[in-house]
């Protein structure tokens, strides 16, 4: 299936801005939809986003609908996760995975992830 790898994690104040990238150039997509998740020690995997590269439509966990975007560059085969006005709750190790990209995301529709990127939101 080749690998996909995650980018663009970091240090940011609450309010500020990270834009995650994935690269998938190196990856068979086998799945409709490639997206987000996130874990965060101690606490269960939650799904962020999905975009369903079939019909182009992006779908969100409430928790981060309006501050974040999940974006595609089609000729590089590249996702990015561009999110605003973080928060400390959002902080967490964020991975790249396939996913079914038909509705809010649920932690169980993520198969085949990358090494994820860490974000941290603190002051």
């Amino acid at each position: 299936q080749g690998r996909l790898v995650e980018s663009g994690g970091g240090l940011v104040q609450p309010g500020g801005s990270l834009r995650l990238s994935c690269d998938a150039s190196s990856f068979t997509l086998e799945s409709p939809g490639l997206g987000w998740f996130r874990q965060a020690p101690g606490k269960e995997r939650e799904g962020v986003s999905c975009f369903n590269y079939n019909d182009d439509k992006a779908f969100y966990a409430d928790s981060v609908k309006g501050r974040f975007t999940i974006s595609r560059d089609k000729a590089k085969n590249t996702f990015y996760l561009q999110m605003d006005n973080l928060k400390s709750e959002d902080t967490a190790v964020y991975y790249c995975a396939t996913c079914w990209g038909v509705s809010t995301p649920t932690p169980n529709e993520y198969d085949a992830w990358g090494q994820g990127t860490q974000v941290t939101v603190s002051s």
